[in-house]
């Protein structure tokens, strides 16, 4: 098992692992931009993989999930035992002295292994005719999809991540101190990239005949899993159910592939609630903390921590 830094990574020899094994969070291409620099543990000649993102503060060196990364971890070629996964966690450098990441859902570990905790991801197997799919989800969802389908909506495919991110920002994202230009450009970048390499599509939902959006969403796919990444949605689209109806559209297009629905969450129960709804089951995924930090240091964590 070797560390890379991010120079001495074979991006190309990276993605042909990514692309058997990992996610879309994994390659190379999404890691340079929601993570410049990144580095990485490399095992057998890229046929085990996990990326490391790091950052500084202070003067100290510590690993973080990257903004629009919901889990990375250790990706590999062959079947994953705790011991393997455990030797890739032992394994990061010393250099870096805290971490709070986020495996992914095949990096499962004992219950015995320090540092370890769970998130919520919720999931949904499209590889079925839509009917089946559709008779699955909750009387809720039925409900407010039948509202919506008489809002007089319809499907926009002309969206361009700008009106996500405009959206987002004039509703839910005004309440979100912590969100700022830097996160929403890397956004931008990232969506016009994986447009580009066929790995992501744009929708919204519009009033038939009215131009304003009520609800937009970007998408990413690859490996057999479109990702429900990012959205906006308006106080209108919220009573006409916009946000249902563009979900279920989504669903349909991919009904009777083999394709996993990918909602991207989540923790929150309320968040948890509404995907659910669709028929999805949850999937738990690791995540990963340790602090080497000196006593000092672990004040000075508590007092960042507080602030930011």
């Amino acid at each position: 098992m070797h560390y890379f830094e991010h120079k001495d990574i074979d991006k190309k020899k990276w993605d042909a692992t990514i692309a058997e094994c990992g996610n879309i969070y994994a390659f190379s291409w999404y890691l340079d931009i929601v993570h410049p620099g990144w580095e990485a543990l490399v095992e057998d000649d890229y046929q085990s993989v996990m990326p490391l993102t790091g950052g500084k503060k202070f003067g100290v060196k510590y690993l973080f999930q990257p903004y629009f990364v919901q889990q990375l971890g250790v990706f590999s070629k062959s079947p994953l035992s705790d011991e393997k996964i455990g030797a890739f966690l032992q394994t990061i450098p010393q250099k870096y002295r805290f971490a709070e990441i986020r495996l992914n859902e095949s990096n499962t570990l004992g219950n015995n292994f320090q540092g370890i905790g769970y998130h919520c991801n919720v999931i949904l197997d499209l590889n079925r005719d839509y009917d089946k799919i559709k008779a699955n989800y909750h009387t809720n969802t039925k409900r407010n999809l039948a509202k919506a389908e008489n809002s007089n909506l319809q499907i926009v495919d002309t969206v361009i991540p700008y009106h996500v991110v405009a959206l987002f920002t004039d509703n839910r994202g005004a309440l979100l101190d912590k969100w700022g230009e830097a996160e929403y450009a890397r956004l931008t970048k990232l969506t016009k990239m994986a447009v580009n390499r066929n790995a992501a599509f744009i929708l919204g939902v519009t009033e038939k005949g009215v131009g304003q959006l009520l609800c937009a969403a970007i998408f990413m796919k690859a490996n057999g899993r479109v990702t429900f990444l990012f959205s906006g949605l308006t106080e209108e689209g919220k009573r006409c159910q916009a946000m249902t109806y563009l979900l279920d559209h989504v669903i349909q297009e991919y009904a009777n592939q083999p394709v996993t629905f990918d909602f991207e969450g989540s923790d929150d129960d309320n968040l948890a609630r509404f995907y659910l709804g669709f028929g999805g089951q949850e999937v738990k995924y690791p995540s990963f903390a340790f602090n080497r930090l000196s006593p000092v240091g672990k004040a000075m964590l508590k007092i960042w921590k507080k602030r930011k």
